[in-house]
């Protein structure tokens, strides 16, 4: 990930969805109601803040980005108020406003920053509008970079098939990104990217076992629906990225304290809508969007992250990367990564000639904490696993290649057999070994057990082999 922000400022973004009213009400509770086993709230703090649709316009416009929004609302009080929380922040409202609708309206009763109860106000009347929101989509599509469908399934984008036909016949280089909602995906036929969560995945998609079962079931749906790419949020799992004929892209869930998931979709998609409209790549975009959901997780209710927020993430993840270190440093650098409650994930190898295989093993490990350390054996050892001839390459060399790929943190290097020595120095939080190997017999197992961390083994990508590339260098 680059050291900096894309340039958020240049992009114009149309978001189309479901848009509601968010209102919290918020007290001290001090007793029990005499009327009922339900605490007394004393309300003394008011707030209203734009909420679906509305609340990913706001995450993009946070971020500097130009945002034109269209939904659905009724000829009431609730859309006068979403109107001037979001017009305030530079937002074009395009609305649909019908007689015979309600504004979906949703209070939320805290109390301690805690969540006791939400009452929805809600008719069903927003599908009423889905045939113009279609119709009122087109004339804005000209001067749009990339457009947001954000259903939770209320009605507006009833006909989302519709709007991204338009969207592809009038201009095909707009991408449109979808947060999904509901168990018909058909509709969302022809989108460039689809961010389901995990149980979304599932519903449409099938139940898993494995993660190869995970990539096999995404690229289908990709196939099935027509997009370039599927981003599926797994809550403390973090985020995997699928695109045909490229590998897997794991990232790991960067939160350190969840108060609260409240529109953390809408920001995970707002923020890798922003980047994809300022051009970057589906992983650097994808990056960005994870980084900005352990940001917003740490926050109350639906709200953004700005600028200044995301560009300290990215500095700061920047500077806890050291590469290629001794294993005194190395130590000293995990000592500061629990302090900051990372999970440390382990894992060893000789990674003589790094191949595809090597890569996507090492981002599903990754995938599993904070921090992947790889530590790497030194040419004797390697030379009495793999006999005389071996390493093709140095351990400085393999080391230095290990450390340039982004899903690794620390290598360091190991003279022993084993790494038992090393990780029980280290005392990972997950252990991870490849192979067809028994979770008891990896070295390190039962120190690592026995502090209550994780061992787990990865199944080898098929079809990769340093001795098999090797062979068929030498004919």
């Amino acid at each position: 990930m680059k050291n900096q922000l894309p340039p958020f400022a240049d992009t114009h973004i149309l978001v189309i969805g479901d848009v509601m009213l968010d209102r919290y009400w918020a007290g001290a509770t001090s007793r029990v109601s005499p009327e009922a086993p339900v605490p007394v709230v004393q309300i003394q703090h008011l707030e209203e803040r734009a909420g679906g649709a509305a609340n990913v316009a706001l995450n993009v416009a946070a971020l500097g980005g130009r945002v034109s929004l269209l939904g659905v609302v009724g000829r009431d009080e609730a859309a006068t108020k979403l109107e001037t929380l979001l017009t305030k922040t530079g937002i074009d409202c395009k609305w649909i406003q019908l007689d015979d609708c309600t504004t979906i309206t949703k209070l939320r009763v805290l109390s301690r920053h805690q969540q006791l109860i939400r009452l929805d106000f809600e008719d069903g009347s927003l599908i009423n509008g889905a045939e113009a929101i279609v119709e009122a989509a087109i004339p804005l599509l000209k001067n749009v970079d990339l457009v947001i469908l954000s259903d939770y399934d209320k009605g507006s984008l009833y006909h989302a098939k519709k709007i991204i036909a338009a969207i592809k016949k009038q201009n095909k280089s707009v991408p449109v990104i979808v947060d999904p909602k509901g168990s018909q995906f058909d509709k969302y036929y022809g989108a460039t990217l689809l961010t389901p969560n995990q149980a979304e995945f599932e519903a449409i998609a099938g139940a898993f076992n494995s993660n190869h079962e995970l990539e096999r079931n995404g690229l289908r749906l990709c196939e099935q629906l027509g997009l370039n790419a599927l981003l599926i949020t797994r809550s403390d799992k973090g985020m995997l990225l699928l695109q045909k004929d490229t590998c897997p892209h794991y990232l790991a869930a960067r939160a350190r304290d969840v108060f609260d998931v409240t529109g953390a979709g809408d920001t995970v998609i707002a923020v890798l809508a922003a980047g994809l409209a300022a051009g970057e790549s589906f992983e650097s975009a994808a990056n960005l969007a994870n980084l900005a959901a352990g940001l917003v997780v740490a926050k109350l209710g639906a709200q953004s992250v700005t600028p200044q927020e995301l560009l300290s993430e990215i500095q700061s993840t920047a500077k806890r990367r050291a590469g290629v270190l001794t294993r005194a440093v190395l130590l000293e650098q995990v000592r500061g990564c629990r302090l900051q409650s990372e999970k440390i994930v382990f894992t060893n190898g000789c990674f003589d000639l790094l191949h595809a295989g090597h890569v996507r093993y090492l981002e599903e490990a990754a995938s599993l904490g904070d921090r992947l350390i790889v530590a790497v054996n030194d040419d004797d050892s390697v030379r009495k696993l793999k006999g005389e001839g071996r390493p093709v390459n140095v351990t400085a060399a393999r080391m230095s290649v290990l450390a340039a790929l982004r899903c690794v943190d620390w290598v360091v290097s190991f003279s022993e057999d084993t790494p038992a020595n090393l990780i029980a120095d280290i005392m990972p939080d997950v252990l991870v070994k490849g192979g067809d190997y028994k979770a008891a017999e990896i070295a390190g197992y039962q120190v690592v057990t026995e502090k209550g961390g994780e061992v787990k083994v990865l199944a080898f990508h098929e079809g990769y082999s340093t001795t098999d590339i090797i062979a068929r260098i030498s004919g």
